[in-house]
């Protein structure tokens, strides 16, 4: 479908995007039409040469780096000359004296309050009304629908509430209550009455009292009692009328009527425009912008058919209780909701500049979503501070971050808003911003408010930067190689070191398996273990399950114990993770090749068809993976980097691509997360047609010269050939 243009300033604006701005986020924000567009138009023709010189400078480091590995490819391979090789190119910056951020206005969710965060496509308004709506999640439900209870013993869980189960989740729920609420010489497994509450006195002794902090009553009956550890909220639920019992059954065989335990789960929410949508034009624009502007607004909804009923979704109001002083009090209801804006690299023909240029997209989201938050200061519904929170990902090295400062202070001027209002999470996902993360965040001290580490895609950066130096690891050992706990460390390390303590987060990346939150239980504890405030869950019920981490580890406690240690060391971020095996047997090579293969095709196929940027996708073993880009990229960039090296072939990869491809559209076709979507095109039988298929060989074929190893410029082409 070709795009119509509307000509205003020097600019030519889709009419889908002119008519949204125009009709829907300048109305009620005080920013006259003349004003916003004006101010528009100067800042992308002002920013988009500084745009381009950056994303120049990169491609001539990674040339320089490339021909260095080739002039030394018969050499054993020297990390000091590497190291000093990188500093004479510029790619590492001399760090400077020592400093602290200056970042103000901090809602306390990202300062105070460390848990669980939610990572959600902008592009669908339902799951970010879930995802808002998770910051309060009910434990019962998230441990009687998980594999966290196991189903044995007649544990099952069945079309029907199961008595046996629901006695397990009661068991366990009270041992975590023990654990986290304990009360003086007895225990909640011991308890057989229900509490009582009488001048805002509570019944139970605590081992802390100040745990208990406020409660509430239905017809002078106790129905909630709330408590705090680690800065988080238990509210425990009574039914003491029997009006919950035909709905919920669980609390009525418990024997003081606990109906539920609803945790304080989903702290933020990162509402992203970038890995986990498709979004390629200005109608696909439009729809993240317009939900964006819906949750700033509170008006959001979605309305959807579930077990033949009709369901309408929209934002949860605040939580009422009373204090233990007898004063009424509110609790935010939501996650404090936060807006991944796309990177440098990509462009958008939604806009198009006065050369005929398209607009540089991440220019275009931190100007749009930036003018729809001035509708939540109004209220103050997301933030308190009247703070923008804006995750810039894929940033290489300090200039690109310092660029990222002048965009945001720009926005601000012709926003009329207060100088650092917008506050930037900075993605350590890129290895130049890993070795010069320090000189990162000084370049946004006055902003930043988040790092964190997301292993896919700098693992991916890892790859396709050292393409030259050899062949890599397999995919499944780069977890066990020496950058990657230095580069995990040193995240956190600097993070410290600067300041980030009490004030700003400090984040881990996903666990993608949605369906094993048994095993999520088992790991994931390793990141408050590590230092970080927040860590990513693919869903609300795995929030709901991490927040009992943070439960465990008081965070801001361990961080005061790791400042201590010996920071992270830059040439072992440095090492470049090469195989040492000189030759692989065709069965390992064959099985590298399907693992990798299969993640790419079910991916690309459902990005490219139908639309969906992150979805739970199966692996090769049936296992439901939440996937997004950075899978892609790792994946992609892998079996490039074993084609250049001669570890396999292209007829080899070819035929794999093909085999797997059955295996894609059995899984796909049997899928029923992909109805509502455009009807499911099988790849297979279907190789010369494929749009999919042609893409999915493309990302492997041409990875070598793919910008970064980024998965996006062939995405996005092919997505607009099958669209249009």
């Amino acid at each position: 479908m070709k795009e119509e243009y509307k000509k205003i300033k020097n600019l030519s604006v889709s009419i889908k995007l002119f008519n949204f701005i125009n009709k829907e986020l300048l109305p009620g924000s005080k920013i006259k039409k003349d004003i916003f567009w004006n101010g528009f138009d100067k800042f992308l023709h002002e920013l988009t040469p500084k745009n381009k010189q950056l994303l120049e400078f990169r491609e001539k480091l990674q040339k320089q780096i490339d021909d260095w590995h080739k002039i030394k490819k018969e050499e054993k391979f020297n990390l000091n000359k590497y190291t000093n090789f990188l500093k004479n190119i510029g790619y590492l910056v001399k760090p400077g004296s020592n400093f602290k951020i200056k970042t103000n206005n901090i809602d306390k969710e990202i300062s105070s309050i460390c848990g669980p965060q939610l990572v959600c496509p902008v592009s669908n308004a339902r799951f970010l009304l879930n995802a808002a709506n998770a910051r309060w999640v009910s434990l019962y439900d998230s441990l009687y629908g998980t594999d966290v209870i196991p189903e044995i013993k007649g544990a099952l869980k069945g079309k029907t509430y199961n008595p046996i189960r629901g006695k397990k989740v009661i068991e366990y729920a009270r041992h975590l209550l023990d654990k986290y609420i304990p009360l003086k010489n007895t225990s909640w497994k011991k308890l057989k009455k229900i509490p009582e509450v009488k001048n805002n006195k509570l019944s139970l002794k605590l081992v802390n009292p100040k745990q208990f902090v406020g409660y509430n009553k239905k017809l002078n009956k106790l129905s909630s009692i709330l408590f705090k550890n680690n800065n988080l909220h238990i509210d425990i639920i009574f039914d003491q009328s029997g009006d919950l019992e035909v709905n919920n059954p669980d609390g009525n065989q418990d024997n003081i009527k606990i109906h539920d335990i609803i945790l304080e789960s989903a702290i933020s929410t990162i509402c992203d425009h970038e890995d986990s949508v498709a979004a390629v034009d200005a109608e696909d624009k439009v729809n993240g912008y317009r939900n964006w502007l819906g949750l700033m607004k509170g008006d959001l909804k979605s309305e959807f058919t579930k077990k033949r009923q009709k369901i309408l979704r929209k934002l949860n109001t605040d939580r009422s209780y009373i204090s233990t002083k007898g004063k009424k009090f509110r609790l935010n209801g939501r996650s404090l909701l936060l807006n991944r804006n796309v990177g440098h690299l990509m462009t958008n023909a939604a806009i198009l500049l006065e050369d005929g240029s398209e607009c540089p997209e991440g220019l275009m989201d931190a100007f749009i979503t930036s003018a729809a938050c001035i509708h939540d200061f109004k209220v103050g519904r997301n933030s308190k501070k009247k703070s923008i929170y804006i995750v810039k990902p894929k940033m290489h090295g300090p200039e690109e971050c310092k660029f990222t400062d002048l965009i945001f202070e720009k926005v601000e001027k012709f926003l009329k808003l207060k100088k650092f209002t917008i506050k930037c999470g900075i993605m350590d996902e890129e290895r130049r911003t890993s070795v010069n993360l320090k000189e990162c965040i000084r370049s946004l001290k006055n902003r930043v408010f988040f790092i964190n580490t997301g292993f896919l895609d700098r693992t991916g950066d890892e790859i396709h930067t050292s393409m030259e130096c050899g062949a890599m690891v397999k995919k499944g050992e780069m977890k066990k190689t020496k950058w990657i706990e230095a580069y995990e460390n040193n995240n956190v390390d600097v993070g410290l070191a600067t300041g980030f303590s009490g004030k700003c987060q400090i984040g881990k990346g996903m666990y993608a398996a949605p369906d094993l939150m048994k095993e999520m239980i088992e790991q994931k504890i390793a990141h408050p273990l590590a230092g970080a405030n927040c860590a990513w869950v693919p869903s609300p019920t795995a929030a709901a399950l991490h927040v009992i981490h943070y439960h465990d580890v008081n965070v801001f406690s361990k961080q005061q114990e790791l400042i201590k240690r010996k920071p992270a060391k830059l040439k072992d971020i440095l090492t470049i993770p090469i195989t040492e095996r000189k030759n692989y047997s065709y069965e390992e090579i064959t099985s590298e090749l399907k693992n990798n293969a299969q993640g790419i095709l079910g991916y690309v196929v459902r990005w490219i068809d139908q639309s969906v940027g992150c979805s739970k996708v199966p692996d090769i073993n049936g296992v439901g993976l939440m996937e997004d880009r950075a899978t892609l990229r790792i994946s992609s960039q892998h079996i490039a980097n074993w084609l250049h090296h001669g570890i396999c072939s292209r007829k080899q990869v070819l035929e794999i691509l093909k085999k797997m491809a059955k295996v894609v559209d059995n899984q796909n076709i049997k899928d029923p997360a992909l109805k509502g979507h455009a009807p499911y095109q099988t790849m297979s039988g279907n190789f010369d047609k494929s749009v999919a298929f042609k893409t999915a060989c493309e990302l492997i074929f041409h990875g070598r010269v793919q910008p970064s190893g980024y998965t996006e410029p062939l995405l996005h082409l092919n997505r607009l050939i099958k669209k249009n």
